[in-house]
């Protein structure tokens, strides 16, 4: 199967696949040697990782495809790409999901924000239209070249309109054409089990550690029959943590002497680049000369 198909098959099964956040090949890479099924290419990560601002809308779907194409270049999983409101209106759309499709997603995740889009647990988030909407999801489900692209529709409107509303737009979305939808920041554990039992495609979970959404636990959300479990900037968070500690601590001290174990052994990263990899293909192709 293609990556599309087997994440369609995944998300299908209502298992509450658990797919980790990553806005680099290098933390691409860690997810599919952990052995997950799934990598997402988080929109927050991505700014605050390249442009170290915060996901306010400032990343540009020139720089998103880059990021696209070095993820699915790196790795063989299927990467859903968090498109933010897709750059644009229903035209721009259009673009944006032949652009990602073509750089290697296997989904696609547009949302009801206006431009420019806020964090999803962030305040003070604006809506356009439904209606707006629903023809942003028809132009991206008619753009894509395969079916095998999946649109996932995103809203947002959770929090300026409530859980009744929420549902209700993510229910238009799911008739224009929508894969999955995906209500972000539900408050409690009675909202978040109402939204896959309301709702008939397969739903998306956001997990943020210091966000809105209850902190369940994958088999609490699989129960609840939601098909995609996002932690979109777990790796993130530890990272800042870890960088914090290690290079704090080589301020303080002007060595690493007592963080060593926390640091990743020199083989231990060659490893995750596929070094021996690329060794193995140099002494397959070098030439007699270079070989003695």
């Amino acid at each position: 199967m293609t990556a599309g198909q087997r994440l369609r098959q995944a998300i299908t099964d209502r298992r509450a696949l658990l797919v980790p956040g990553a806005a680099n090949a290098l933390t691409a890479r860690i997810i599919e040697d952990l052995g997950f099924e799934a990598i997402y290419l988080t929109g927050a990560g991505l700014a605050n990782t390249e442009l170290g601002v915060p996901d306010i809308g400032l990343v540009t779907l020139t720089e998103l495809e880059r990021a696209t194409e070095a993820i699915a270049g790196a790795t063989m999983l299927p990467l859903v790409v968090d498109a933010d409101t897709g750059f644009g209106n229903a035209i721009n759309v259009a673009h944006t999901v032949r652009t990602l499709e073509h750089a290697g997603a296997a989904a696609i995740q547009l949302e009801d924000q206006s431009f420019p889009k806020r964090c999803g647990h962030f305040a003070g988030k604006e809506l356009i239209r439904v209606a707006e909407m629903v023809g942003k999801v028809k132009a991206a489900v008619d753009a894509r070249r395969s079916r095998d692209c999946l649109i996932i529709a995103r809203t947002d409107a959770r929090a300026i309109e409530g859980l009744e509303a929420a549902i209700a737009r993510a229910q238009s979305y799911a008739e224009a054409g929508a894969d999955a939808t995906f209500v972000e920041a539900p408050e409690s554990l009675a909202e978040l089990a109402e939204i896959p039992r309301r709702l008939g495609v397969p739903q998306v979970a956001n997990i943020v550690v210091g966000g809105k959404t209850p902190l369940a636990a994958r088999d609490e959300l699989a129960a609840m029959g939601f098909g995609l479990v996002l932690y979109a900037n777990a790796a993130l968070q530890a990272s800042v943590l870890a960088m914090q500690e290690v290079l704090g601590a080589l301020r303080r001290d002007g060595s690493l002497a007592a963080v060593s174990n926390r640091l990743a052994s020199f083989a231990e990263r060659q490893r995750l680049v596929g070094k021996p990899d690329w060794d193995s293909l140099e002494a397959r192709f070098a030439t007699p000369q270079e070989k003695r």
